[in-house]
């Protein structure tokens, strides 16, 4: 598996369970917090993105939101 990464915001539930579902199945990822981070909030918003998490994946395909049914494939 490719690089994954994680825009996260503080107190964000959906963030958290993303980050702990990635994390409990030794899936490797990248973290950027967008509130500590701000410079990412904008390239974010022109791709369409409006809440968090969003999570990209190394071959170029993004969604947001906790998802454990695609999460789970990338944990196989």
């Amino acid at each position: 598996m490719g690089k994954i990464t994680v825009f996260s915001k503080n107190n964000c539930i959906q963030c958290k369970m993303t980050k702990r579902f990635l994390t409990e199945h030794n899936v490797d990822f990248v973290e950027h917090n967008i509130d500590e981070q701000p410079e990412y909030i904008d390239g974010l918003k022109q791709e369409g993105f409006q809440a968090t998490p969003v999570i990209k994946l190394a071959d170029g395909h993004a969604f947001s939101g906790f998802r454990p049914d695609v999460l789970r494939k990338l944990a196989m």
